[in-house]
């Protein structure tokens, strides 16, 4: 009867352990700051003339490096006590410096500057826990984010959307409190705009076509509540 007892408590104490709450399950808020480089891509058709035909264009752009803030809101669950699943919103609230690029056709030059603005990930967020204070975490979803264009007096916004991946630690660091940091990759599809006038006598139109992928490492705190 002793032994099936300590048999039994013994059970019941590795189930207790199995099965204990992570440090890091439940909702959580963050916010981070570090540095993002922003990448975008641009081509253009030309401009075609009604009844006499396609001028070629040449379009430049360059990258852009800066600051970067990032507000997160999630929620943690256990799936077993090895593996837990989140789900959660990045918000980045201040817009990227600006970038130039340049619009060359028939010997003209038409210059502006662009930047990142509005950008947003929705993702889950596979993770492990490394010893009890510790978790290492991915993150995949879906990212959006805003290409704001400027030349002389004309301003345009192109909406993006595409996916994002991430890595990331986090550790406690006291009670609910923790520091984080994590690296994350955004990859957009291409969106082309069609314009259409008229240019001395003449019907005219084109298109250009804008896309764009972004890198940034951010370091933080957060709580976990």
């Amino acid at each position: 009867m002793k032994a099936k007892m300590l048999v039994a408590s013994f059970c019941a104490i590795g189930m207790s352990g199995a099965f204990s709450q992570s440090k890091f399950e439940g909702f959580y808020g963050q916010i981070g700051v570090g540095y993002e480089n922003v990448n975008p891509s641009t081509s253009s058709s030309g401009i075609t003339f009604s009844g006499i035909g396609t001028v070629p264009a040449s379009t430049s752009i360059s990258s852009q490096g800066s600051f970067v803030g990032v507000a997160t809101l999630g929620y943690i669950a256990p799936i077993t006590k090895d593996f837990l699943l989140g789900i959660g919103v990045d918000y980045e609230p201040l817009n990227s410096q600006s970038g130039n690029f340049a619009y060359n056709v028939a010997g003209t030059s038409v210059n502006g500057n662009w930047k990142k603005q509005n950008s947003y990930n929705i993702f889950l967020s596979p993770a492990t826990p490394i010893g009890a204070d510790a978790l290492l975490y991915a993150k995949v979803g879906y990212s959006s984010a805003q290409i704001q264009s400027t030349e002389r007096a004309f301003s345009y916004t192109t909406n993006l959307s595409g996916y994002m991946l991430g890595l990331g630690y986090k550790q406690i660091i006291r009670g609910g409190l923790y520091g984080f940091g994590e690296i994350n990759y955004a990859s957009y599809s291409n969106v082309t705009r069609s314009y259409a006038g008229s240019f001395q006598g003449f019907s005219a139109s084109g298109s250009n076509t804008l896309g764009a992928n972004s890198v940034n490492a951010v370091i933080g705190i957060g709580y976990r509540f």
